[in-house]
């Protein structure tokens, strides 16, 4: 039974560090551009979009390009923050070893 000890030692030490790094995703604010600076939006690390912004000249273009501009802006910025969620958390979860699980 000292590898159920063992186990859930690393269990509590991996939860802390979970905790943490949210906190730290929660609290880091990513900014993306589109459009030559037409557009541009923030997100935090935990994918809470936090502000977007507009510059006025750019509204009065095209509808569609206006759309697709802030599509791509909001895609980027979705997939920036994502992908940051993603490494943050697997390093949480690195060298957590699940006996029968390797």
């Amino acid at each position: 039974m000292a590898g159920v000890g063992k186990l859930l030692k690393q269990a509590k030490k991996m939860q802390q560090k979970v905790e943490q790094i949210q906190e730290e995703l929660t609290a880091t604010e990513l900014e993306v551009s589109a459009g030559g600076g037409a557009v541009t939006v923030k997100v935090n690390g935990q994918g809470e979009f936090l502000d977007l912004k507009i510059d006025p000249e750019f509204i009065k273009e095209d509808a569609e390009i206006v759309q697709e501009t802030l599509l791509e802006a909001i895609k980027d910025a979705a997939a920036k923050a994502k992908a940051l969620n993603e490494e943050k958390m697997s390093e949480a979860t690195a060298g957590f070893q699940m006996p029968g699980f390797m």
